[in-house]
């Protein structure tokens, strides 16, 4: 058994190589079949995201691997093979352990690139091209997995702005549940805050956007409110939380518009996050009491800590990671000796079987009964013996008196 790995990531290619290598989601089943076709065991599994394309297979040729996807996406050797990384045996098994922990994450502690490697799991399964090993090896990864988000802090802390915005939200009331929230701008940024509201269980959105289209498509997502940015006063008042994050050079919400929606709430606090550069809100905001200013440079000290703080969780992952690439060895080591031992018994009885038929026949013929078993046992032992003693000859002559040790042992010649 031999488990090689060949990919490509962020670290060591362009945006460019990488779309070129990429497995498009309707393609991928017919490329691990015929990747599988590579492989002694016909396992492989592909994983292709936007960071990263990765194939594992189990018996494979590296070299023959490396081919088959040049080949498969018609590029030259020349394009490829700087911008490869590759591993074999534990290497796979604790690279494959780090990718789907994120450690080796554009983000690190990411979590997506677990789900992402589920599906090309699931994927390989539905083609056929998982067996024993690859079906141990991925289902013991998903469990380390788990046990580095379960026993590190690695996905713990914000590490983007907007999760960084919810977070600060939600340290800020004691129940994120019950506020209403106004985010202005529909661009990437603020879907992805539109997002972590919806995972935390906000029912109530609205969405400001000055073209409403573009508001409306992501609002059908999260089942938020769509308005233009004209619309604004008229919804200031009911927001507990304002999240802005818009190209627009000059700032939108004003002190005197923010002042004028804080009388209508009888002054209840409202938290406003500016995450837009140059800045949505105008930073005499902060000087209104009940008012709760923090721009993107206030998010982004907390990010920093924030990395800090997944760095040394990563330290911990990493041992993790490390381990329990051993323990899958020592499975696989195991799985080796059951082979040996079935394969050794096989040829053993083969030849047993052999030369039983021998003396049967000449049995047969009338041959000396006596004679004949006395020849059976003789010609059996001698072939049984023959293998072992070559190797203890050759070991002898090299001096080599650590096998000599081990071949001793397994042939029971140092039994009290």
């Amino acid at each position: 058994m031999s488990l090689v790995a060949i990919g490509i990531n962020h670290k060591t290619a362009t945006v460019d190589l990488r779309e070129k290598v990429a497995f498009a989601p309707d393609r991928i089943h017919d490329a691990m079949k015929s990747l599988a076709k590579c492989t002694k065991t016909g396992e492989a599994v592909i994983i292709s995201t936007c960071n990263r394309t990765e194939l594992y297979t189990n018996t494979g040729d590296e070299a023959e691997i490396i081919r088959w996807f040049e080949e498969y996406h018609q590029l030259s050797h020349e394009e490829v093979e700087p911008c490869l990384y590759k591993f074999k045996g534990q290497g796979v098994v604790k690279h494959l352990m780090r990718v789907s922990s994120g450690l080796d994450s554009l983000i690190l502690g990411e979590p997506q690139i677990l789900g992402q490697v589920k599906q090309s799991f699931a994927k390989a399964r539905e083609a056929g091209s998982v067996a024993i090993t690859m079906d141990r090896l991925f289902q013991n990864t998903f469990s380390v997995a788990k046990k580095v988000r379960t026993e590190t802090e690695i996905g713990a802390a914000a590490v983007s702005v907007a999760f960084a915005a919810v977070s600060m939200a939600k340290h800020i009331f004691s129940s994120i549940k019950s506020t209403k929230v106004l985010l202005i701008g529909a661009g990437e940024t603020i879907e992805l805050v539109a997002r972590h509201l919806k995972d935390n269980g906000v029912a109530s959105m609205v969405v400001a956007n000055r073209t409403l289209s573009r508001a409306e498509g992501m609002c059908e997502e999260f089942g938020a409110t769509a308005i233009t940015l004209e619309q604004i006063p008229d919804y200031l008042a009911q927001a507990d939380i304002v999240i802005s994050s818009t190209a627009s050079p000059l700032p939108i919400l004003g002190k005197g518009m923010v002042e004028k929606a804080l009388k209508q709430r009888r002054h209840q606090p409202m938290l406003l996050v500016d995450i837009a550069v140059p800045r949505d809100i105008e930073a005499e905001v902060a000087d209104l009491d009940d008012a709760f200013l923090y721009t993107v440079d206030d998010l982004q000290g907390i990010i920093e800590q924030n990395m800090a703080s997944r760095r040394e969780a990563a330290e911990q992952a990493e041992i993790i990671a490390e381990d329990e690439s051993h323990l899958f060895m020592e499975w696989v080591r195991s799985l080796e000796s059951v082979d040996s031992i079935r394969e050794y018994r096989t040829q053993s009885m083969a030849i047993k079987d052999e030369l039983v038929e021998r003396a049967i026949n000449k049995l047969a013929q009338g041959g000396d009964s006596e004679q004949l078993l006395l020849e059976l046992a003789n010609k059996l032992t001698n072939k049984l013996i023959h293998a072992p003693t070559q190797a203890l000859t050759a070991a002898s002559r090299q001096g080599d008196l650590n096998s000599i040790g081990q071949l001793r042992s397994a042939l029971g010649l140092d039994k009290n």
